[in-house]
């Protein structure tokens, strides 16, 4: 089911060190060694890490020989990137339709408003010379 691949998506990238090597990964692949480079903490907890990123589709690892380089796979992103703009849209309607009610709130305000002082004042409205 897509809700729980990209549950799996969202959860994995909630972990700041998660996030953190995504983001580093994005510039290009690399080995495990190098993205536990800045970390501290050992070589076990950095596969952990990937193991969530790999459970998650978001990196992988090709078989073979060590070292290996992990990297992203774009097929993740294009699952966020579709659920992200298909709320995007929802939310851009909305406020479409609430600027379009304040713009015709605002219309109406601004027609009260001249309207009135267009209109015959109460206290000359009896005596047409204005006493």
């Amino acid at each position: 089911m897509i809700t729980d691949g990209l549950s799996r998506v969202f959860a994995a990238l909630a972990d700041p060190t998660r996030l953190d090597m995504v983001a580093r990964l994005s510039e290009g692949d690399a080995t495990v060694s190098q993205l536990a480079e800045p970390y501290r903490m050992t070589l076990q907890a950095v596969y952990k890490h990937l193991r969530v990123l790999e459970d998650a589709g978001l990196v992988s690892r090709p078989r073979g020989p060590q070292p290996r380089s992990v990297r992203l796979e774009v097929h993740a992103f294009d699952l966020m990137d579709t659920w992200i703009e298909r709320h995007r849209g929802r939310v851009e309607r909305r406020y479409g339709r609430l600027d379009a009610v304040l713009a015709e709130m605002e219309g109406d305000e601004h027609e009260k408003d001249h309207g009135d002082g267009h209109r015959s004042r109460p206290e000359a409205a009896g005596d047409p010379d204005g006493s």
